[in-house]
Parts: C-alpha cells; structure tokens; sequence
C-alpha cells in the first residue's frame, strides 16, 4: 500500500500546468457543493492569504459570523451597513475589542428597543466607559431594562448616576448603589440607605460601611451577610463575634476583607481552619515576611489565576522586584504574568522552581529568555489562551535549531525545520518521520516536494492530513477532489495554491448559498 501512495504521489507530482487547467475547469463545472461545504468554505476563504481582498470582503458582508475575524473598525462599519439587526448583536458578542466610540456609534444606531438593550448590557459586562453624551441617552431611555443596564456602565458621570439613583424602578436605584455610590451626592446617599425597598437598603448599606464602621447590632438587624464582612469596615465588636465563629466559611470571608485591621489578619493566619490560612497567605497587605510565616499548602497542580492586587502593580519595576521573591507560588505566578518584566526579575523567574511560573512568563511576558523558552517547549504542548507559545515568542531561538534534527524526541527534532539553515531535502525526510508530530510540521513546510505532499495526504493521522491540505504544495487535481468533501472541504480551502479565480467562483457559490438561506 505504501509503494502504491508513493508511486502515485510522484505520478501527481509530474503532472503539468495543463492538467492543473483541466482540473481546475472540471472543479468550477461541477455541480454545487452540500451547504455543510460551501459553509466551511466560507470560513476557510476568509481566512486564506490568497484570497483578494474585495472577494473577503463580499464573503464577509454574506456571513455575519464570521465578523469577528475583522479589526473592530471594519466590524463596526460591516454592522452598521448590514440590514438585519441580529448579524450587529451577533458580532459584537465579541466585542471585548471595541472602544467606546465603537459601543457608541452602534448604540446610537440600534432601531428598537431590544437592540438598545442588548447592546448595552453587553457593553456594561464587559466594563466600557461610555462617553457622556451616549451615558445620558441609555439613562433617558423609556426602556426601564435599557436603564438598568447605564446603572451598570462604570465611571458614570455624577448627574447621569444621581438620575437613575431616583429611578422609579428598585432594581435600577440598588444597581446605582453597587455600581456608582461614590460619586452620588450625600443627600441622596442618606434617602437610598431608608428606601421603601428592602433591596436599595441593603446595596446602600454596603457601600456606607465601605467607610463608616459597622457595628454588630447593626450588621445583624440589617441582615447584611457575607457581602458585609467579605468588603465592609467592621466595627471591633462584630471582628470578635467572627472570629469566635464557629463557621469556619465565614471565617474565609472574614480573611479576604481588605479593610480588616492588621491585629485580625494576624489571628487569622494562625486560624485552625487551612482555608482560612490559604485566604490569609493572598492578602495584598501582608509583608512577604508575614506571608512567609503563614502555615499554609500550595498544590503546585491546582490551576491558578493572576492576583488582581499583583496585576496592578505589573507597572511598578520595585515591587515586583519583591514580588518575585515571595514564598508563595502563586504570587510569583501572578508576576510571571506581566507584559515586560525588569532584567533581574525576568532572571530569577526564569529559573523559578515552579513550572508554571516559567511558564506563564514564556506565555506572557515580551522579556522571557531564549534559554526558558527552549526548555518550556521540551515539556508544554501550547494552551488554548496561548496556543503558538513558547515557540512562537519573539525570543524564541531560531539560529543553531538544526543541532535537534537527530534528536531521539520527536517534539525536539521537528524545530529543526524553524532553522533558517534547514533544506527541502530535511522537510522531505521529516516527511517520513516515525512521529507524526515530526511529519506535522513538514506538512505545514513551503519548502516540502509535492511528491512528498501528495503522500501525506494519504497519512494515518488525522491532523497530519489536516496540515497537508492547508499548507502543502498540492497539484490542482488533489486540492480540487478534497475540496467539495465534507471531511477535507475546509482545510482545502484554506490552501494559498487554490488560483485566484478559482477562489473568486468558490465565494460566488457561497454567496448565492447564504443569499438563498436568508431569503428562506
């Protein structure tokens, strides 16, 4: 079977520009495509390098899900221009990648009261700072669900909060509460912490003992819960009933409040409960002598998230200088994460102890070393928030790769072909390699002979297959078979050697495709 793939792949690689004609003339006379096709050609051919801009574009205009490929002005205009609403909501779902002005010219043009609604209340979850003018009209909306979304917009102007804190609607004056308390006026603190709803009471009265202390008898006819002692200030009385708790739950959330004063963080890092310990240990007032002194168990396998008070220091070169020294494994990670890092941090957190502090600066940071990277990449596959590093990071070493060519582990031998020393004849032979890591990425390699293209296309391994169809020089009879096959349609393609009006008929035929569906 192999001697017969062989004999055919080099058959295929022999035939000429006139057989690439006929093919490619068979492919365009053919009869069209299942629409499961004509969909993954869609999404491959906006994708493709060879395909000429205006021919992306009309595709584009015919498939709002594809929008979120597109920078966020062309996202923009793309929405603005297209009639139906729904291909607007759909593509700024996305829209962690849009500035304000972006939010505001689409809130502005929404035509009903449902696109207003949407529109901002994926605005306001993604924490975008609006523009007064636009503020005001979500605020001003007839829409009580439009207003209660503003209520959820940060750094909204004074007045504009002041407006919705009088809303008729309880729901919208306790989102005022939460979301904008320190810039409402103190008269009208006063009358939302006695409003007739329960609701309003309760949001004003956590924010009024963010800075004026709360007493136990207070705490307990108020009914404020665990949001009081996670974030309020806590009178001495009510700190001493806490911690003679017996709830050691409570305990957690009494170790986490960032206002607790320093004599009770010192209890609690000596509390019985692990838990409450572990709470402790993360605290961003603590010395990292204090941290250091915390009893406490750090499962190095547990998935971690950056600290939000380490990430805010990202900035500060001095602490994150002390930062990066601490005991705690999850305060070096949090550093790890930061864009650039001073030279001597980057050293000692290169050669940190913990995998994943290296990790996560081989992920993250523009500074991580060349020497981290290549050892990162002998045990780490790629993550989905990162998938391309270590390997694709600036750093990472390109010169002297060729040395791994006969390296017993497949993952190091393919880095051979990253060499800009390495040959054809090397993605040939790779192309045969046990490993099918290895025959990936000569699949994925412009320098590859047809012949040996032709055959990994008729590899084993799905992905090795995958590869070959996206990037493999491919004669035009083997792309124009795979391409209207449910099982190869898109990695095909995705192929730059797909001609110019070839890829002009294949959108034609999708376009008329989604033409047909929306007129449906």
């Amino acid at each position: 079977m192999g001697a017969r793939i062989a004999e055919a792949a080099e058959a295929g690689a022999r035939r000429g520009a006139e057989d690439a004609a006929a093919a490619w003339d068979a492919f365009r006379a053919g009869p069209d495509p299942a629409p499961a096709v004509l969909d993954a050609w869609a999404e491959a051919l906006t994708v493709n390098p060879g395909t000429p801009d205006p021919v992306r574009r009309e595709l584009l205009r015919s498939f709002p899900e594809l929008w979120w490929r597109l920078p966020p002005d062309e996202l923009v205009e793309m929405a603005l221009a297209h009639p139906d609403p729904k291909a607007t909501l759909r593509a700024v779902e996305l829209g962690r990648r849009l500035a304000p002005d972006h939010w505001a010219r689409l809130l502005r043009a929404a035509a009903t009261e449902r696109e207003r609604w949407l529109l901002a209340m994926l605005a306001a979850d993604w924490r975008t700072a609006l523009d007064e003018e636009t503020c005001a009209l979500l605020a001003a909306d007839p829409s009580a669900r439009v207003r209660a979304e503003a209520a959820r917009l940060p750094a909204l102007p004074g007045h504009l909060a002041a407006l919705l804190a009088e809303d008729p609607e309880a729901g919208i004056r306790a989102t005022v509460c939460r979301s904008s308390w320190s810039v409402l006026p103190a008269g009208l603190r006063r009358a939302l912490l006695t409003d007739g709803s329960s609701g309003v009471r309760t949001a004003a009265q956590l924010r009024h003992h963010e800075d004026r202390t709360l007493s136990r008898e207070d705490f307990v006819r108020e009914e404020l819960g665990e949001p009081a002692v996670e974030n309020c200030r806590l009178g001495p009385d009510l700190v001493e009933h806490l911690l003679a708790t017996g709830d050691a739950r409570l305990r957690r959330v009494l170790a986490a409040n960032p206002r607790l004063d320093p004599g009770s963080v010192a209890r609690l890092a000596e509390d019985p409960d692990e838990g409450v310990r572990y709470t402790v240990a993360l605290r961003a007032d603590l010395t990292e002598e204090q941290r250091a002194a915390i009893r406490v168990d750090v499962d190095p396998s547990d998935r971690s998230h950056t600290l939000s008070w380490v990430a805010d220091r990202h900035e500060d070169p001095e602490a994150m200088r002390v930062l990066a020294a601490s005991s705690h494994v999850l305060v070096r990670r949090s550093v790890a994460r930061a864009r650039r890092l001073p030279p001597d941090v980057v050293r000692r957190l290169a050669w940190d102890t913990d995998r994943v502090v290296q990790l996560f600066l081989a992920e993250s940071c523009e500074d991580a070393p060349a020497e981290m990277l290549l050892r990162v990449w002998t045990w780490w596959t790629g993550s989905l928030s990162s998938p391309g590093r270590p390997r694709t990071h600036p750093n990472f070493p390109r010169e002297g790769l060729l040395r791994f060519a006969d390296d017993p582990h497949g993952r190091m031998r393919r880095l051979a072909l990253d060499d800009p020393g390495s040959t054809p004849e090397l993605a040939a032979r790779f192309a045969g390699d046990r490993d099918p890591e290895v025959r990936r990425r000569a699949a994925e390699d412009p320098r590859l002979p047809v012949a040996d293209a032709i055959r990994l296309t008729e590899d084993p391994v799905g992905s090795v297959r995958a590869a070959v169809l996206r990037h493999g020089p491919l004669p035009a009879a083997v792309l124009a078979a795979a391409l209207p096959d449910r099982e190869t349609a898109r990695d095909a393609a995705r192929n730059p050697g797909i001609p110019p009006h070839v890829v002009r008929a294949m959108a034609a035929r999708c376009v008329t495709f989604a033409a047909s569906v929306q007129g449906a």
